[in-house]
């Protein structure tokens, strides 16, 4: 079968790129023009460029808040789920596979139950939790050997203690439960616009760290033995591919709460697109 020229595949790409951009900012123009008051998109515009209008308040305050926090987490999901997918060569992996969902559970529950007047310290507690997890989870694969199965496997145990914290902890304090409900099941209602400032730096850092390590990603997809022939340490690899998808999905947990298996999905349609390819 011949191959497409190079430059029909950069061009379909590209182009791919471009509509699912512009059907982002569709949805995303939905999303602040429909709800209990729906919002005529000129008036949206015309907020957005800081006329007053009768919308205003509820475009400004209430939907752009919660629609640059969608964009964000799922941007931010989607990249760490490609770089979890990808170093663990399995197409089903997620955040929860490196204890980052328990990890940032067992913060917020514990912040909870030990300050339960400051739910603003809930998301730092959060990703605090999460960096804490697969900091452990590298260790202790480390340790035993920072391969494939060892690093799933460390995870799987490490989530599992985790989820039994959260669990004991709910048990002994079941204020806490309450107090880091809305957390544990994800929310993207109340979130500000200065919550947003300190994840979305973060995201940025962390997803400029995965473009420029893509090519090490793809050898690691080859395998440990191919990527070590070409001259790459796969084991350092790694652990700075996952630290990096730690920091996206713990930026992306500590305002959006635990969001479920749709960060599922980015990763396995580019996947799918991939092995369409080829």
């Amino acid at each position: 079968m011949k191959s497409l020229p190079t430059s029909y595949t950069a061009a379909r790409k590209w182009g791919i790129i471009l509509l699912l951009a512009l059907a982002s900012l569709g949805a995303a123009l939905l999303s602040m023009s429909f709800g209990s008051t729906q919002v005529p998109f000129s008036e949206i515009l015309t907020a957005l460029m800081g006329g007053e209008t009768q919308a205003y308040n509820i475009v400004v305050y209430a939907r752009l808040p919660r629609t640059l926090a969608a964009l964000l987490c799922g941007s931010a999901l989607a990249v760490g789920g490609v770089i979890i997918q990808g170093v663990l060569g399995n197409p089903l992996a997620g955040p929860n596979i490196i204890g980052v969902n328990a990890g940032a559970g067992l913060g917020a529950v514990l912040c909870a139950a030990l300050i339960p007047t400051s739910m603003t310290a809930v998301p730092v507690a959060a990703f605090l939790g999460a960096l804490g997890a697969c900091m452990l989870v590298y260790t202790l694969a480390r340790r035993t050997g920072a391969s494939r199965i060892t690093l799933v496997l460390a995870g799987v145990a490490i989530s599992s203690m985790l989820s039994a914290a959260i669990d004991a902890v709910s048990i002994l304090f079941p204020e806490a439960a309450l107090g880091a409900g809305s957390f544990m099941v994800g929310r993207l209602s109340g979130v500000t616009v200065a919550a947003l400032k300190v994840p979305a730096l973060l995201s940025l850092l962390a997803g400029a760290g995965a473009f420029a390590m893509s090519y090490e990603l793809d050898l690691l997809t080859l395998g440990d033995e191919v990527a070590q022939s070409l001259g790459l340490s796969a084991r350092a690899a790694r652990n700075l591919l996952l630290t990096l998808a730690a920091v996206l999905c713990g930026a992306a947990v500590s305002f959006a709460g635990l969001v479920g298996f749709w960060r599922l999905l980015g990763p396995l349609v580019s996947l799918f697109r991939v092995r369409g390819e080829h």
